[in-house]
């Protein structure tokens, strides 16, 4: 199974391909697709747009894993990120790509088998899962791997499925 992890923003968006096979996990690539802070925001959601269907046509993943939205306080970065996250998911839905979307709980447990895990302990458990030499940079694209392997975790049987209560957007 190959699934494409993302962490939606707007300045940055973190990605991460990556191969399930035989219950192992191997990044095919990961990255990030950065916008200027100074550019027109239209301009901004399509350059992500772009970017985002640019990996989906190459490696054409069997799903998109993404995060669920949530905020505390900043509405105007709420917005900015919904937005974003919108033309990421037209641009998964345009591709043909089912869409999966996780809590951080969700994500948390599935990948180190704890819900209150520390972004340290997240990052480092995401890194020798994938069996890389260093945890990704930026931290977006470290999240975007976690979100593809806990679609992998979550795709892997239907009663952890259940018990997860993971399911299709």
């Amino acid at each position: 199974m190959k699934i494409l992890g993302i962490d939606p923003g707007y300045a940055i968006v973190g990605y991460g391909v990556v191969l399930k096979e035989a219950g192992r996990y191997r990044s095919l690539e990961h990255g990030a697709i950065t916008t200027e802070a100074k550019q027109d925001f239209n301009l901004r959601l399509a350059k992500i747009y772009d970017g985002i269907s640019f990996i989906l046509q190459k490696h054409q993943p069997d799903a998109v894993s993404i995060e669920k939205l949530f905020f505390q306080n900043n509405q105007k970065t709420a917005i900015g990120v919904a937005e974003a996250r919108g033309v990421i998911l037209l641009a998964a839905v345009k591709a043909g790509v089912p869409i999966f979307e996780y809590t951080p709980l969700q994500i948390k447990t599935a990948v180190t088998g704890y819900g209150r895990a520390q972004k340290p302990q997240m990052m480092e458990v995401t890194r020798r899962t994938l069996c890389l030499k260093e945890v990704p940079k930026p931290d977006d694209t470290a999240d975007a791997l976690a979100m593809a392997i806990c679609h992998g975790q979550a795709a892997s049987t239907r009663l952890r499925q259940q018990l997860l209560g993971f399911s299709p957007r």
